[in-house]
């Protein structure tokens, strides 16, 4: 999702966008010099999917369960009702207690990127070119409230997308879904479930080759038909997992415990959980957070990304090379150029600046080379689509960023006929630090631009809003994967479709819409349904395409931090979701 979590979303409007800087908790930067001295052990030594998870069924299984799990986070995730909530604070704990139709695998590395069946026996292959899918629904499985599961209740769990309403763009293709408002919507053409049969059948207006990703997010995690079509606020509808919601209050914490009715029908999918149960506490510093995780009275430091450098410097003891994980994020941080008025509505001048960047300086920002890896592409690595491309770099070698080439940037820039031009840079407070880098960076070569910083709860639909366009020139933005897709990057953050004025949710912040790459997405769109090989090919030329006509100055890719507990085992990174809670356990 985007880098902001959403409380309220147009039921018209794009999805709020990929893996939320909310989600991760990324409002705050520590010191780079001290991170990377005190991560590059770690970031050595661990991370990945390091250690190995227990087979479901095996005496080995058996013996890693019980006890109770600690998290400790800064803050709460907000409202809890999976059809809103767009966090990976609670998406990390709503994937132990609640089922989709199918699931990412839930293991670590790559292979958790695959799409598994999870309340379906199987994986259906769509009909009707490509605008059909019917599911057959496994039987016998229960709530947590002990109803039985029927295909009725997937009816309802669309049907809330679209009247609480939640990031609704994601099942807007469903037949029916244009006709939904906030207070009534009628999916029963689109979601048609057969109960007797066990099936439910899902007629799309469009094939989607993404709509299998789209059901595996949590928006479509099946909860009871009886569950109100409003809010449900900070109470958690039942579900199917290993866990349900014993309690939530965003001002102390949220308690899972076992769900009684739960046994294990795909392993792949829903694997028993470790823990009897996983408390997440709210409230501390960060730096309290890492030491009761130290001392052992909690397991998890959930704001891994702002840990104090002074604490970093400590975790590089070999004490605590086992606790600390490190891992790359499929994310992007960038600089959106406003195409849309001078000077970077020309696009030699936005070549320019991108030859300008101080990478270097960014990542350093950002935590130092430990946690930020210089990029200038939209596509992350370890993405499908990607293959490196990095043109705005001194030397010949195009794979990867070495240096600035301030001389190319000033040529360019009087080439465009834009030296000296006025540039407003736009941040968040947050963020300051990256914001006064680019500042810097547009002064050396020939711009006169001054900072432009907002509080962060104002700053990222200040910038998604056209009717702004005509108060800055750059705006610092964030963006996070919601599934693994190219499109979710190329299509969502610089497609023409994402571009929706007077809209404070507009993804498309450069307002960038090349006609002739518009086409090759469309084409590589559909190819995924057929040929996801000759698709992924397409999309690489499509990032290596924005990547020359330059709509952002793309900074680094992230990674993140996960600090454990000297007792806990199992540690498990998914490309999805991340760290696998309940497949820890505790010693």
């Amino acid at each position: 999702m985007n880098r902001l979590s959403r409380t309220a979303l147009s039921p018209a409007g794009p999805p709020a966008g990929s893996r939320a800087r909310a989600r991760l908790q990324l409002s705050k930067r520590t010191g780079g010099v001290a991170v990377v001295a005190a991560l590059a052990l770690a970031a050595a030594g661990c991370g990945g999917s390091s250690g190995q998870p227990a087979s479901s069924g095996s005496s080995s299984a058996a013996a890693h369960k019980g006890g109770t799990f600690t998290i400790l986070a800064s803050s709460a995730f907000g409202v809890a009702d999976p059809a809103q909530n767009y966090t990976l604070e609670e998406w990390q704990l709503l994937i132990d207690t609640h089922d989709g139709l199918v699931q990412f695998k839930r293991v670590g590395g790559l292979p958790g990127t695959t799409i598994v069946p999870d309340l379906a026996t199987a994986v259906p292959k769509p009909t009707d070119g490509g605008k059909t899918y019917t599911f057959t629904i496994r039987r016998g499985i229960k709530f947590s409230d002990g109803t039985t599961l029927k295909p009725s209740d997937f009816v309802r769990t669309f049907e809330r997308q679209f009247t609480v309403p939640g990031p609704t763009s994601f099942y807007s293709e469903i037949v029916g879904a244009s006709k939904c408002k906030p207070k009534k919507c009628d999916l029963s053409q689109g979601v048609v479930a057969n109960d007797s049969a066990s099936t439910l059948t899902i007629h799309l207006t469009t094939p989607d080759a993404e709509f299998l990703d789209k059901l595996a997010l949590p928006f479509a995690y099946a909860v009871p038909a009886s569950t109100p079509f409003k809010l449900t606020g900070n109470h958690v509808p039942p579900g199917t997992g290993p866990y349900m919601w014993k309690s939530y209050n965003p001002n102390t914490q949220a308690v899972l415990v076992r769900n009684p009715y739960f046994h294990v029908w795909n392993p792949q999918a829903q694997p028993a959980g470790n823990p009897d149960k996983i408390i997440e506490k709210y409230g501390l510093q960060v730096s309290d957070e890492v030491t009761q995780v130290e001392n052992g009275s909690a397991n998890e430091v959930f704001d891994g990304d702002v840990i104090p450098s002074d604490r970093l410097s400590e975790l590089n003891s070999p004490k605590y090379a086992h606790q600390v994980h490190v891992n790359p994020l499929t994310a992007d941080w960038y600089f959106a150029l406003n195409t849309k008025r001078p000077p970077f509505n020309n696009v030699k001048a936005r070549q320019a600046i991108n030859y300008a960047a101080n990478r270097a300086a960014y990542v350093k920002i950002g935590g130092g080379s430990s946690l930020a890896v210089p990029t200038c592409q939209v596509l992350p690595p370890n993405f499908p689509g990607y293959k490196p491309y990095c043109p705005y770099t001194a030397g010949t070698d195009h794979t990867k960023w070495t240096a600035p080439d301030l001389a190319k940037a000033r040529q360019l820039v009087q080439q465009s006929g834009t030296n000296g031009a006025k540039v407003v840079v736009n941040t968040d407070i947050p963020d300051k630090a990256l914001g006064e880098q680019m500042v810097s960076d547009l002064n050396k070569i020939g711009y006169k631009a001054t900072l432009q910083a907002l509080s962060g709860s104002v700053q990222y639909p200040f910038v998604q809003n056209s009717t702004n366009l005509g108060k800055w020139n750059v705006a610092w933005s964030a963006w996070y994967q919601d599934y693994p897709a190219p499109s979710d990057f190329l299509n969502v953050l610089l497609g023409c479709g994402s571009i929706h004025q007077g809209s404070d949710a507009s993804p498309n912040i450069a307002e960038f819409c090349n006609q002739s790459i518009q086409s090759q997405i469309s084409k590589a769109e559909s190819l995924s349904l057929t040929n996801p090989t000759a698709a992924n090919s397409i999309w690489a030329q499509i990032d290596h395409e924005d990547t020359d006509q330059a709509p952002w100055v793309d900074m680094y890719n992230p990674k993140q931090i996960d600090l454990l507990s000297s007792n806990v085992e199992g540690y498990q990174w998914n490309p999805q979701w991340y760290i696998l809670i309940d497949q820890m356990w505790l010693k």
